[in-house]
């Protein structure tokens, strides 16, 4: 497996499926076998996983080969870190409104000296104690992927500072937050959130970090490939779940629009 890391280090595409509403480790299993994807998007924030959830489907992903991240709320130190414990490749903060804020993350994300998280060997991330503690906080300090979100008008105003800090890997557009919060939801073709992105790409190649978004279609996608994104969200369980309802219902569309299927 390649880590997000390393492929978007390396110049890569990354192609990520999320995954929450129905955290399922046979989903993530069947995304796998469905094949194109690196990596999965564990979505906390939304979905309000526990710790054991994460832990399962963290698991889930490193047995077919797949890179994960947790989407956290950035509420608390334990948010940030619990997740990497649990083994995943990183973690994504949502809903940042400020340099501070970023940089809160990137201390409750790093261990000493480049930040103030606490150590405890009793994990998968450090090999259950078989790993020195030496090694153990090279190993995270250098290998653990941090994304910052931009989706809220005060972190797109000083994206560029965000971009420069150091512990950052990646910036990720909130499409949906971020066109609401700029008065025009869900036009995420807008001149506005078109100006946005394009402030985010600037920001990101400035500072030689890498950025990706939720993609809202193919025209949407080709564009922000265009302004060089690297990560791109496709989908999500339910809307493939829903998806799937809807294709079946097309196909056998007779059996439903019948006056039998109504009764």
């Amino acid at each position: 497996m390649h880590s997000i890391k390393q492929r978007l280090a390396a110049g890569q595409q990354v192609n990520v499926f999320s995954i929450g509403a129905i955290p399922s480790f046979k989903i993530i299993e069947i995304a796998a076998m469905t094949g194109g994807y690196h990596a999965v998007w564990i979505d906390e924030e939304h979905a309000a996983l526990s710790q054991r959830d994460i832990e399962s489907l963290a698991l889930s992903c490193r047995s077919v080969g797949l890179d994960s991240y947790v989407r956290i709320a950035p509420l608390n130190y334990a948010a940030v870190m619990r997740p990497m414990e649990a083994g995943v490749g990183g973690i994504m903060a949502a809903q940042i409104r400020s340099v501070d804020e970023a940089r809160q993350i990137v201390s409750w994300a790093k261990f000493p000296p480049i930040g103030s998280r606490g150590i405890n060997p009793s994990n998968f991330e450090a090999n259950y104690t078989t790993r020195s503690l030496p090694e153990h906080i090279e190993i995270c300090n250098r290998d653990r992927w941090l994304s910052v979100q931009i989706e809220t008008l005060e972190a797109l105003a000083c994206v560029e500072q965000i971009a420069e800090l150091d512990g950052v890997d990646h910036l990720f557009v909130g499409p949906a937050d971020l066109s609401v919060a700029l008065g025009v939801p869900g036009q995420y073709l807008h001149p506005d959130c078109l100006a946005a992105l394009e402030r985010v790409a600037h920001a990101c190649k400035r500072s030689s970090k890498s950025w990706g978004i939720l993609v809202r279609g193919p025209e949407h996608a080709a564009l922000c490939r265009e302004l060089g994104c690297q990560l791109f969200a496709f989908g999500n369980d339910l809307s493939v779940v829903l998806q799937g309802f809807k294709a079946v219902r097309s196909t056998y569309s007779m059996f439903f629009s019948s006056p039998t299927a109504a009764q």
